[in-house]
């Protein structure tokens, strides 16, 4: 089962990733390169706490 990710949440994702990059970046740090994380999140569509999630409530 894939677990999606809806719009609002993607935009939500994206706008954290880009503020942790800014802030990673301000402070000239490679905190920066977390935030490609929820970007990349965002891109595929995936979710993987979602997908744990629903593994444990199909068990």
């Amino acid at each position: 089962m894939t677990c999606g990710i809806k719009k609002p949440n993607k935009w939500l994702r994206i706008i954290i990733g880009v503020a942790i990059i800014i802030v990673g970046l301000y402070f000239d740090s490679y905190f920066a390169l977390i935030g490609l994380i929820p970007i990349a999140f965002a891109i595929s569509g995936y979710c993987p706490l979602c997908a744990i999630k629903a593994t444990k409530n199909n068990n």
